[in-house]
C-alpha cells in the first residue's frame, strides 16, 4: 500500500474542516443541540468534530451537508479571512467636493481623495425640470441609494411608475434600470446619491 501523499495531507490540514462547519453553524445562528437536531449527528460529535479532535466520516458529512442546507463545495471552501481596518478616511468640507456638473445635474463629489472606495457618495441638485431634458435614460452599473435633502422631485425608473419625493424620501435601485430626476419644488431639489 501506498504512503499517503505528504503535500495532499497538508492541503486537508489546511482546510480545518471543524472549524468550517463551526463557522457555517455560528453563521445560521444554530446552537450545537440545534445543529445536532438537523443533522442527525451527536452532539458529542458535532462538538468533537469542531474542535477538530475527529475527522468526519463521509457518512457525517453526508448529514451535515443535509441538515444545515448547504452543498458539499460550501463545507470544503476555505473560510473567508476577516479584512482588517485599514485606517482609511476623507472628509469633505461643505461646498468643497470635487463639482461635476451635467446638462440635468449638478454633481458634487464627496469623499473625493479616496481611491478603491466601495461606495461612492455625491451630493445633487436637480436642474432638469422636464423628462424631456433628458436624451436616454441614465444607467451605469452597481445600485444607488438616493437620499432627497431638499425639495421635491420625481423619481423616473424604467420599470416602475413615476414617484415624486420630498425631503427626507429616499430609493435604493438597481443602477442598471434606466432612471433619471426632475425637480418639482420651486428651488432645485438637492438629495444625496451613494452608488455602490
Amino acid at each position: 500500500m501506498a504512503e499517503p501523499n505528504n503535500a495532499n495531507a497538508e492541503v486537508i490540514d489546511s482546510l480545518e474542516l471543524g472549524k468550517r462547519v463551526r463557522e457555517i453553524r455560528v453563521s445560521q445562528n444554530l446552537t450545537l443541540d440545534e445543529a445536532s437536531k438537523l443533522t442527525g449527528l451527536a452532539r458529542s460529535t458535532l462538538s468533537k468534530i469542531e474542535n477538530e479532535q475527529i475527522s468526519p466520516t463521509f457518512t457525517a458529512i453526508r448529514k451535515l451537508v443535509k441538515g444545515l442546507g448547504i452543498d458539499i463545495p460550501q463545507l470544503f471552501a476555505q473560510p473567508q479571512k476577516k479584512n482588517k481596518g485599514m485606517g482609511r478616511r476623507d472628509i469633505t468640507r461643505q461646498g468643497e467636493g470635487a463639482p461635476r456638473p451635467t446638462p440635468t445635474y449638478e454633481h458634487e463629489l464627496l469623499a473625493s481623495q479616496l481611491t478603491h472606495k466601495k461606495m461612492v457618495p455625491f451630493k445633487t441638485v436637480v436642474r432638469a425640470r422636464s423628462y424631456d431634458e433628458y436624451k436616454d435614460w441614465v444607467r451605469h452599473d452597481g445600485e444607488e441609494f438616493l437620499y432627497v435633502l431638499s425639495g421635491s422631485l420625481i423619481f423616473y425608473s424604467e420599470f416602475y411608475e413615476p414617484v415624486e419625493l420630498f425631503a427626507g424620501d429616499n430609493v435604493y435601485y438597481d443602477c442598471q434600470m434606466g432612471h433619471a430626476l426632475v425637480s418639482t419644488s420651486d428651488e432645485d431639489a438637492e438629495a444625496l446619491w451613494v452608488t455602490a
